[in-house]
């Protein structure tokens, strides 16, 4: 058997055009399925690495290795399936739906859901966490508002993405100092300034968005939301102890303990209310945490012709299997990016730019560049800190820089680009959680794509760039300036 060679830099691009090409034509213009896309781009991908000497069992095993470190994140992912469906048959999120139809005015739907998600989030550390429990209760309210439902899903991930990026409780906001060579406060501290602009930047946006859309559509929702509250009244025994599953879950969360143990622990809270409190049967219970819930749970196999239309989008949906299109999916993912990564390609291709880098804004734009093709070839949230991280410490030393500003930029480009990668397990999850899909609300998920431009901003400017000694770049250049 012949020794593995590395690829040459065509052989290297070959697979990351094949799916670009993949994808925008087959996907973008022709709406063919992303998964056979992506298994075309596996093709090439396997072909490359079988072309450089690697074997059909060796690219085999690097395809269960990344599926296996991927194991316990899609774990948690069904996981939120479970719970989405049982709170939703005990009533925890028709409960929050209601308060929330009670409270919220359609104009201010979208800033709501943005700072309540924010808020979860930040306190939390989880995003999909954020995202599976508020988030749920916001889309169940713009859906009896009738609202836009993509801003609002938009508003969700931005919230979620918000907390997960700076809270000391992330696993992401621990992992990308780690890797990137410093420490965790500095490096939240240095976050702070590619995302507070954004974060006022996203408030004032779904602010605004609100009134104007409030200003041409006013009185629509009052009629459905009087029927909504009506009807959810008639199906479920709504108490305020119908809060203690997602509280339990939030204090868990806070106290650190692990994702997959605390989210079945909910869903098995929720299975109980449903049936103490609502009187579903256990059958229905459990059935609801593995197929979803329905409406026949509540009144019989006629009840979805008896109920408002926004009662079944609201009802119908959760569960395990529920979840599995996008395990398919995640596999699909794992299949191209295992064979370009064993192969040396997508290595091949990083070095390439690594070596083009001569000044700080084209360091930068080279970890941003980075980081995003890490991210979307690999689908694979960890290595899109982890590579760049790794790979760019030398040339950040080389230039001066405060290794804070590598881990800023991939995180800005990494942990908040991920949920808009329809391909990704953060993608989907948010697209199957929120009932919406990822291109839909991607031009709304604003929080996730201003850090990029606030970075490249900052690398510009100087403004915000850390020296090794930890002066500000742009406040070292002025004082040199002036001793002239």
């Amino acid at each position: 058997m012949r020794k593995p060679r590395p690829p040459s830099l065509f052989l290297a691009w070959l697979p990351i055009i094949a799916m670009a090409g993949a994808l925008s034509i087959g996907y973008g213009r022709f709406g063919l399925r992303i998964e056979a896309m992506l298994l075309v781009s596996a093709a090439v991908s396997t072909g490359v690495a079988l072309f450089c000497g690697h074997s059909w069992e060796a690219i085999l095993q690097s395809i269960v290795d990344r599926f296996a470190r991927a194991l316990p994140a899609v774990l948690v992912l069904i996981a939120v399936g479970a719970v989405i469906g049982s709170w939703i048959v005990g009533g925890t999120i028709p409960l929050l739906v209601s308060y929330g139809l009670q409270i919220i005015e359609p104009q201010s739907i979208f800033l709501t859901a943005f700072i309540a998600s924010s808020v979860v989030s930040l306190c939390t550390g989880t995003s999909w966490g954020s995202a599976g429990t508020i988030g749920v209760a916001m889309m169940g309210v713009a859906i009896n508002l009738d609202v836009p439902l993509a801003p609002v899903a938009g508003a969700v991930v931005s919230g979620a993405y918000f907390g997960d990026k700076i809270s000391p409780l992330s696993d992401t906001t621990n992992f990308a100092p780690a890797v990137c060579g410093t420490t965790l406060y500095p490096h939240i501290r240095h976050l702070l300034y590619t995302t507070v602009p954004g974060f006022v930047l996203s408030a004032i946006v779904f602010a605004v968005y609100g009134m104007m859309h409030h200003a041409t559509d006013t009185d629509v929702a009052s009629p459905r939301v009087i029927e909504t509250l009506a009807q959810l009244d008639q199906i479920f025994r709504l108490n305020p102890i119908l809060l203690l599953p997602p509280a339990l879950v939030l204090f868990g969360a806070i106290r650190g303990l692990p994702a997959l143990p605390l989210m079945l622990g909910g869903s098995v809270l929720g299975v109980i209310n449903a049936i103490l409190l609502q009187g579903v049967p256990l059958r229905h219970a459990l059935n609801a945490m593995f197929d979803g819930a329905n409406l026949a749970m509540f009144a019989g196999p006629n009840s979805p012709e008896i109920y408002a239309p926004e009662i079944g989008k609201l009802i119908e949906r959760g569960g395990m299997i529920g979840m599995m299109p996008t395990v398919l999916l995640i596999l699909c993912a794992f299949a191209f990016a295992s064979p370009l990564t064993l192969s040396g390609a997508l290595g091949r291709v990083l070095e390439t730019l690594v070596k083009s880098v001569r000044t700080v804004f084209g360091l930068i734009s080279a970890t941003i560049t980075t980081t995003l093709l890490v991210v979307a070839t690999t689908a694979d949230g960890k290595l899109a800190l982890l590579i760049p991280g790794e790979l760019f410490q030398d040339a950040y030393r080389r230039h001066g820089l405060h290794l804070k500003n590598l881990s800023r930029t991939v995180e800005d480009a990494g942990t908040i680009i991920e949920p808009l990668i329809p391909w990704t397990s953060a993608g989907l999850f948010m697209a199957m959680t929120l009932g919406v899909p990822t291109l839909e609300y991607l031009p709304w998920a604003v929080l996730c794509y201003t850090g990029i431009l606030f970075a490249l901003l900052y690398a510009a400017t100087g403004f915000g760039i850390a020296k090794a000694e930890g002066e500000p770049a742009l406040k070292k250049l002025k004082t040199e300036k002036l001793k002239s």
